[in-house]
């Protein structure tokens, strides 16, 4: 993934470039202009517009707003541009995606597929790493945090949760989140996904 104005006059990550036309597709669908999809998402026309051309490579915070907009995980809109998810998954074959704005890095380990509502996501955070999701992807979805490695804290319906390595946070996802590096050092959690 593209993050630097260096990087921006390479060719564009074919990623990227999927994700473009993925975002380009669901918009189509709606029949909605770019500013119709703006006042929908709370992001601007000329970043969505560059989103979809794969002229700027978006942020996790970007992809929640639209995954909410869309109703979808960003497991699913991820696996929408990958290839026909297999029952085995092997490690390789994992997509991971970076957001080096904000130090996070997530895998798909078990990637949504049809006809299964659980999904299962890697995440780590750096140190001093600060994610915040202004809203679900999906009102109600479930998650289940359980940190591999370091400590995390997790603010959910304003409630701030400090995990260690080994515990687990289960909560609904109703509202705004949000995931910090709590350590010194990277933290390492699994995320295990159900829709409601």
């Amino acid at each position: 993934m593209r993050n630097t104005a260096a990087e921006d006059t390479l060719e564009p990550d074919p990623v990227d470039t999927r994700l473009g036309a993925r975002l380009a597709a669901l918009r189509a669908e709606r029949g909605w202009s770019l500013g119709e999809l703006a006042e929908h998402s709370g992001v601007s026309r000329s970043t969505l517009s560059r989103a979809e051309r794969a002229e700027i490579s978006p942020t996790a915070s970007l992809l929640n707003r639209l995954c909410h907009v869309y109703g979808r995980t960003m497991s699913q809109l991820l696996s929408e541009v990958e290839a026909e998810p297999a029952l085995l998954v092997r490690v390789a074959e994992q997509p991971v995606w970076q957001d080096r704005t904000s130090g996070f890095v997530r895998r798909s380990v078990s990637p949504p597929a049809p006809g299964l509502r659980g999904e299962l996501v890697e995440g780590r955070l750096a140190a001093g790493a600060d994610i915040g999701y202004d809203r679900p992807p999906v009102p109600g979805l479930e998650q289940h945090i359980w940190v591999l490695a370091g400590e995390l804290e997790v603010t959910a319906q304003d409630i701030e949760h400090h995990l260690e390595t080994g515990d687990c946070l289960r909560l609904r996802v109703w509202g705004p989140t949000r995931f910090r590096c709590a350590g010194p050092d990277e933290v390492r959690y699994a995320l295990a996904v159900v829709l409601p």
